[in-house]
């Protein structure tokens, strides 16, 4: 009967020890977040304005999270790939990366005050706000609007509508 080595028992344990928490350390190091499936699934008040109970849940789950100046949460609301539209530059949305910078680039915070139906489009309208990490300025208190396109629990469309007070950055006037 063969005889084991105490230091190879003991080798082996360590080297297993190590494995584990190599592959432990991994799933901890993971950049992209997980981007599959719904995620605005909680009871959302009603949002006036008569668009779809649901994609005005996720438009309210992201303008309440970018307030809070969670730009990584806002941009796990986004599809992959998606775009934006803020002006006359239209963002390609490919990646979690891009969908973090463009939710940062936005100074202010916002609280949903109305959501309308247009087509497959939600037309939202926000009251401006300051928010952590952010520089809103003399933009607070003032009205926003911007469509989206809601599909799967995600943003798959975000576009600045000009409004009556505050035309689009870059539009002509």
């Amino acid at each position: 009967m063969p005889t084991t080595n105490p230091r190879s028992r003991c080798a082996a344990a360590v080297a297993v020890a190590a494995l584990a928490a190599a592959l432990a350390l991994g799933a901890c190091e993971r950049e992209e977040p997980d981007l599959s499936g719904p995620v605005a699934e909680e009871a959302t008040p009603e949002i006036p304005g008569g668009a779809d109970p649901a994609a005005a849940a996720v438009i309210e789950e992201w303008s309440s999270t970018l307030s809070r100046g969670d730009v990584a949460g806002a941009a796990r609301l986004f599809a992959i790939p998606s775009v934006a539209e803020n002006g006359p530059a239209l963002i390609q949305i490919r990646d979690a990366a891009d969908a973090r910078l463009f939710n940062a680039s936005l100074p202010c915070g916002a609280r949903l005050v109305e959501a309308t139906q247009d087509g497959d489009l939600v037309v939202a309208t926000f009251e401006l706000s300051e928010r952590p990490g952010g520089a809103c300025g003399s933009g607070a208190g003032e009205t926003a609007k911007t469509a989206f396109r809601i599909e799967g629990g995600r943003i798959l469309e975000w576009r600045r509508v000009a409004t009556e007070e505050a035309p689009v950055p870059g539009d002509p006037v």
